[in-house]
């Protein structure tokens, strides 16, 4: 058997002399750069105490759930991820800790876990690795009880309902000044608050627009160096600050639990932010488009001119929602996070608004390959479809809901099959029936404009055959419609109210592009407002059929006060754009509800016009009540009318008196000083008195002249 000899050593290096350099060998091995840091990791906290038999199923979730942030910190012996286990048990011990690429990754997972529901009894908690590692280094001490923070009381931000007049409010913006203003309806308006606190320090109140929140609570102000500023009790103090640099937009939810602001800028992914009102919170961002609504095949041009969708609030400030591309994304405000974890598909949706009084959203989707438009309702947050209405050959829709959610009235623009002619419709959806029964009503010219009556049942629209018609009709409609049943034999008269659409009238002819109701009904004002429009306006009473006409030159807007007493036509200009053309006709004119101008002022910048809004605070039973104790309420305002009628006459007349005093004296101290220098005087004209009578020579002379002549023939 032959046996292998292996050579020695020496053998080998003989062997292989020759083949090394005689250059001294340095290490320097590639390593990765070290990091010194933990930023990059993350400790998850609440995750379930699985046992052993489920260590792996747990793992699976565990990396699924945090590999969608960002990318893990793999390697081969490490899968970005680790589940601390029980040595005796093997089971896990409810944390995690989490390792990402990038420290954004790890910014972003602490920020979408944190609060994040595994499932419906662990709710995850998330923080920075370095967080655990200073509170492992925290020494164990006696709990020392901290002092309370002295309390401050806030402003009473509803001071101003308690106003003995019962007086409305409005903002004003023009030049440099922000004017807050009292409005009785009756008398010139009061100024309440003018930044005289700011001006004695030396900045200015307001250099931007300003927004009143819903309930009338605050009012905001932009700087867009910094962000948003809350106002608010009787002395209008400093409530809170909101950081949003470069802010052009301020949305307030309407029970005034939080502040969107918008800075409009489609570069920054935190153009749009929400806020708590009560605790300052920054509670989240968003970017301007959602993620691939804006295509890619748009050309730069095309691109600017796509609008952003707007965010809209529910009624309850619960939900906060969306349009993306073919779906709604509907946000919980509680945790600033998708409803269920997902949005609501909505394929081809172009417009969604929420109920005002309810959780539904009502949206509408046109024709694609063989389906056919349609308007859809939604129930949040269980998202049952409540009723769909399909249309056919739609070119588009809008929609406008009733103030109360009671109606949702869709203007339906359709085309014929050759689609060179448009033709409109309205599907009229009644929410307090059972089923939600659709009505539709066909109109054969163009509907330019619709509005709803506040409180009641009644709706006002513009129409014409031509869109570009000068001279429109004015049709109003009724959901309700009385029936009376006649007498006959021992049975009486009745009267029967029925859920019909019935024309109530049609007002011919009429110069408007724009249609107001008086937030109390009945009243409504018919607008022409606009640069080539005249600034006509028709102050028109539906139930007495009166009308009133009169002008407000170049007026851009018209405005209702919350009570319905007062409205005020504007001539504005943007803060931006340089020199505005029309900047002799810029500032407003108080109207009242029946057409009578009671204040008018003008401004050379004039940039805006803003009512107080007024929250009610009475249930329809308490309106109902006082209604029918108007009688009584009515000598009540009487008589604090005259007191404050006589209030203001002896002030006048205190003024008269005073002046007339200030005259008098003046008169006596003149003739006081004529008659001391009377003999100077005398001396200086050589001995001649002008106040000697003697002096003067009187003549009489008759002049006669005739005013008028009559002849008669006899």
């Amino acid at each position: 058997m032959s046996q292998t000899v292996e050579p020695s050593l020496e053998d080998e290096s003989a062997s292989l002399d020759g083949y090394f350099s005689d250059a001294p060998l340095v290490l320097k091995p590639n390593y990765p750069p070290l990091r010194e840091t933990f930023d990059t990791a993350v400790v998850i906290t609440n995750l379930p105490k699985a046992p052993a038999a489920k260590v792996e199923k747990l793992s699976k979730v565990v990396g699924r759930l945090v590999s969608k942030i960002g990318a893990l910190a793999e390697s081969d012996s490490f899968p970005g991820f680790q589940l601390p286990v029980d040595p005796e048990t093997g089971g896990t011990l409810g944390f995690a800790f989490v390792e990402y690429q990038s420290m954004d990754a790890a910014v972003q997972a602490v920020k979408s876990l944190h609060g994040y529901s595994l499932d419906k009894n662990h709710t995850l908690n998330a923080f920075p690795y370095e967080r655990a590692m200073h509170l492992a280094k925290l020494e164990q001490e006696e709990f020392k009880e901290p002092k309370p923070t002295p309390f401050k009381e806030k402003p009473d931000t509803s001071k101003w309902l308690l106003d003995p007049s019962q007086r409305d409010q409005f903002v004003i913006r023009h030049a440099n000044e922000t004017v807050v203003n009292w409005s009785d309806g009756k008398n010139v308006p009061v100024v309440d608050y003018d930044g005289s606190r700011e001006k004695e320090a030396g900045v200015s109140w307001c250099k931007y627009y300003v927004q009143w929140s819903p309930h009338g609570s605050y009012l905001a102000t932009m700087v867009p160096e910094k962000g948003v500023i809350l106002w608010g009790g009787e002395k209008y103090e400093k409530v809170s600050r909101f950081p949003a640099p470069g802010v052009d937009i301020v949305v307030f939810s309407p029970c005034e639990n939080f502040l969107m602001t918008n800075n409009n800028n489609p570069k920054d992914p935190e153009a749009i932010k929400v806020f708590s009102i009560q605790s300052g919170e920054f509670l989240r961002a968003f970017p301007l488009f959602p993620k691939g609504f804006v295509s890619e095949d748009l050309s730069p041009q095309e691109k600017a001119q796509v609008r952003p969708p707007i965010f809209q609030w529910s009624h309850d400030d619960k939900y906060l929602a969306r349009m993306g591309k073919d779906i709604i994304s509907v946000y919980d405000t509680q945790t600033m996070k998708l409803l269920d974890s997902r949005s609501l598909i909505a394929s081809g949706i172009q417009e969604f608004q929420f109920s005002p009084t309810a959780n539904i959203l009502a949206y509408w989707s046109p024709e694609s390959s063989n389906s056919p438009a349609h308007v859809d309702i939604i129930e949040l947050p269980s998202r049952n479809k409540l009723r769909q209405k399909n249309l056919f050959n739609v070119t588009k829709c809008s929609m406008v809901w009733h103030n109360e959610g009671t109606y949702l009235a869709v203007k339906v623009t359709r085309h014929t099959k050759s689609k060179k002619t448009l033709f409109n419709n309205l599907e009229l959806f009644r929410f307090k029936e059972p089923g939600i029964p659709i009505e539709m009503l066909e109109i054969k010219d163009a509907v330019m404009a619709l509005a709803w009556e506040p409180r009641g049942d009644r709706f006002a629209m513009i129409h014409a055959e031509n869109p570009s018609s000068t001279k429109v009709n004015v049709s109003f409609y009724g959901m309700k419609k009385t029936v009376v049943t006649p007498a006959k034999g021992k049975k009486k008269q009745e009267s029967t109210v029925v859920n019909e659409l019935h024309l109530i009238e049609t007002l011919s002819g009429k110069q408007c592009n724009c249609i107001f109701w008086s937030p109390a009904g009945q009243n409504i004002i018919l607008a022409s407002l606009g640069d080539s429009a005249s600034g006509a306006l028709e102050f028109y009473d539906l139930n007495a059929k009166a009308l009133v006409m009169k002008e407000h030159y170049r007026s851009n807007q018209v405005l209702w006060d919350p009570s319905g007493r007062t409205v005020v036509s504007v001539v504005s200009q943007p803060i931006h754009g340089g020199h505005f053309k029309f900047s002799m006709d810029n500032g407003y004119i108080l109207w009242n509800f029946q057409g009578k101008l009671l204040h008018q002022q003008s401004f050379e910048t004039f940039y805006q016009f803003q009512w107080r809004p007024r929250h009610s605070l009475l249930s329809e039973e308490e309106r109902s009540k006082v209604i029918k104790n108007l009688k009584k309420y009515e000598r009540e305002f009487d008589r604090a009318d005259k007191e404050l009628a006589l209030k203001l006459q002896l002030q006048a007349t205190k003024a008269k008196r005073s002046l007339r005093t200030d005259f008098r004296e003046k008169i006596f101290r003149l003739k006081e000083l004529k008659r001391q220098q009377k003999e100077a005087r005398i001396a200086l004209m050589n001995g001649y008195d002008s106040d000697d009578e003697q002096n003067y020579v009187t003549k009489e002379v008759n002049i006669e002249t005739i005013l008028s002549s009559k002849e008669e023939v006899v």
